[in-house]
């Protein structure tokens, strides 16, 4: 059964997709009601399934008629996706930035789930066990060259 969390995140990824400017604007309130649920869960699915990393904008505007707007932030093409990795990683990159890349990659099926499982295992910290900040500038070397090597067939 999944949760809460996961039936709002992918509600609203459908209407995301749904939208022909690939942008939804969202009332916290009546999103909670809509799922039953209290608006800071709301809060919590946007703040940790919206981020930047994984390729969304978040605008909130508080207020009497305020709401959330979700805007989905697509990757370039693929001639421009080589460059687009390489400005991303730059010379050192943290784990939790590389996961996001990672799963933006995932989301714009430019990679499958199993290879994003690989990378995602590769560039771990639980692999790369050496002091920062020498971990940060080895795993920007392994994901640029992993993601290359699989994005430019």
């Amino acid at each position: 059964m999944r949760n809460i969390s996961d039936i709002i995140e992918q509600y609203l990824k459908n209407i995301l997709l749904e939208s022909p400017e690939g942008a939804i604007e969202i009332q916290r309130n009546e999103l909670a009601e809509k799922f039953q649920c209290v608006p800071s869960q709301i809060n919590y699915v946007i703040s940790t399934r919206f981020t930047l990393q994984k390729g969304y904008v978040v605008e909130s505007k508080r207020g009497g008629g305020g709401y959330i707007r979700l805007q989905r932030i697509e990757l370039p093409a693929q001639g421009a996706l080589q460059l687009h990795i390489l400005q991303s990683i730059g010379t050192h990159i943290d784990q939790s930035a590389a996961e996001g890349l990672i799963y933006q990659l995932r989301e714009g099926s430019h990679i499958s789930p199993k290879e994003a499982g690989v990378l995602t295992a590769a560039v771990s910290r639980d692999v790369l066990t050496i002091k920062l900040p020498v971990r940060d500038e080895i795993r920007a070397n392994l994901l640029k060259a992993m993601l290359i090597s699989l994005l430019c067939k």
